[in-house]
C-alpha cells in the first residue's frame, strides 16, 4: 500500500460480498454482508456503494454471488439461469459506465468455463478489482506531476477510496500531491443533496491527516476569485470519445467558474470510465433520482409542503472545460476527439 491508502470499502471475505454501508458514514462504520446477486443490486441503487469504479466491482462480484446460486441449484443450465441477475445488475445504475464495463468482463469468462463457475469468476472479479487499485495508483502520480506546489486544490462529490477499489481517482491524486508535499490547502464541496464531500470525503481525509476545509457548493466561486485554488480536480462516471465528462452534479457549475477564474480542471478517471461508443456528452444517460432526496433530509421535511424537486444525480461537462484528463494510460490534455483518439490508439 501507498502512504495515505489506509481504506477499503468493497471487500471479498470468507466467501461473501462485504460492503462499507456509505449511508451511514461518518457517525457509524458498518459493513454489509451480501449473499445473493438481487442484494448486491439493491445496495447499488440504494447507495450503500457508489462511484463508478467501485461500483464495477461490485456488480462483478455480485455475478459470483450468481454464478454460486445457480450452480448450486441448477448445474446443468447455471449460464441461463443467471441472465436474470445481469439484468438485474445492469440496471441498478444507469449512468456508471464502469458498471456494463464489469458486467462485460464477466460475461466474457461464460463461455470458457467448465464444471464449477464460481473459482474461475472469482479470480476475474479479483482481477478488476486489484487492476482498479493499480490504476488509481498510476493516476495520482500522472495528476500529482501536473500541480505545481503550494496549490490549492478543490474536489467534488467523493472520489476516494470509497468509490473505487481503493486509494481514488481525484481524491487519489490529491493523496499523491500531498504526499508529494505541493499542496498547500484542500477543499471539498459538502455535494447536496447525498453530502459526499461532507460525509465521504472529509471522512477519507481525516482518516489520513490530510487536512481538509468543506465548503458548500455555492461558496466554491468565491473561493476561486479569492486565489485559494489553482486545481479543481473530480472524477467522473463516464466519458465520451469527444471528452465530455459526466460526473455528480454540480461538476458543470465548478468547471464554468473555474474557466472565468483560471483555475484549471482536472478529471481523473481509470479507461473504464470512456464509453468510446459514444460522440459527446449529450447521449450520455443522466440518472434522475427520487425528489424526496432534496425535499427532506435524514427524513425531516426542509421544503415548503407542496414544492416539487428536480434531482438529476449527474451533469455533462464539455470537454472544453477540461483541461487535464488523467488516465493509468496516460494525461490528455485539452481534450478533443482527436486527442482522445490519440490515447484509445495507444490502449
Amino acid at each position: 500500500m501507498k502512504p495515505n491508502d489506509s481504506l477499503r470499502a468493497v471487500l471479498w471475505q470468507e466467501d461473501t460480498l462485504v460492503l462499507l454501508d456509505q449511508r451511514v458514514l461518518p457517525q457509524q462504520q458498518v459493513y454489509l454482508r451480501l449473499h445473493t446477486a438481487t442484494a448486491t443490486a439493491q445496495a447499488i441503487r440504494e447507495m450503500v456503494v457508489r462511484g463508478a469504479p467501485a461500483i464495477g466491482i461490485t456488480a462483478a462480484y455480485g455475478v459470483v454471488l450468481a454464478a454460486r446460486a445457480a450452480w448450486q441449484s441448477h448445474p446443468d443450465s447455471w449460464r441461463e439461469q443467471i441472465q436474470a441477475d445481469f439484468a438485474t445488475l445492469a440496471a441498478s445504475r444507469p449512468t456508471a459506465v464502469n458498471l456494463f464495463w464489469a458486467l462485460d468482463r464477466m460475461r466474457a469468462c461464460l463461455p470458457t468455463l467448465s464444471g464449477d463457475p464460481v473459482p474461475a469468476l472469482l479470480a476475474e472479479a479479483q482481477r478488476i478489482h486489484q487492476a482498479d487499485i493499480e490504476a488509481n495508483y498510476r493516476m495520482g502520480e500522472l495528476g500529482a506531476a501536473l500541480i505545481a506546489a503550494g496549490s490549492g486544490v478543490l474536489t467534488h462529490c467523493n472520489t476516494g477510496a470509497l468509490a473505487t477499489g481503493g486509494y481514488g481517482t481525484a481524491l487519489g491524486v490529491i493523496r499523491s500531491a500531498w504526499a508529494a508535499g505541493k499542496l498547500s490547502q484542500v477543499y471539498a464541496d459538502e455535494t447536496r443533496p447525498w453530502m459526499q464531500g461532507a460525509r465521504l470525503t472529509a471522512w477519507e481525509l481525516v482518516q489520513d491527516q490530510i487536512p481538509v476545509t468543506l465548503i458548500v457548493e455555492g461558496a466554491a466561486a468565491s473561493l476561486m476569485r479569492r486565489g485559494a485554488v489553482n486545481w479543481v480536480i473530480v472524477g467522473a462516471d463516464r466519458i465520451t470519445a469527444n471528452g465530455d465528462v459526466a460526473n455528480k452534479i454540480g461538476t458543470y457549475a465548478l468547471a464554468v467558474a473555474a474557466r472565468y477564474h483560471g483555475v484549471k480542471f482536472m478529471v481523473a478517471a481509470p479507461l473504464s470510465t470512456i464509453d468510446w461508443t459514444l460522440s459527446d456528452g449529450n447521449a450520455i444517460p443522466i440518472e434522475e433520482r427520487n425528489p424526496a432526496e432534496i425535499l427532506s433530509l435524514g427524513g425531516q421535511s426542509l421544503a415548503a409542503e407542496g414544492a416539487t424537486a428536480w434531482n438529476p444525480a449527474f451533469d455533462m461537462t464539455p470537454a472544453s472545460l477540461i483541461d487535464a484528463i488523467v488516465t493509468e494510460a496516460g494525461v490528455v490534455e485539452n481534450p478533443n476527439l482527436a486527442s482522445m483518439a490519440r490515447l484509445m490508439a495507444q490502449t
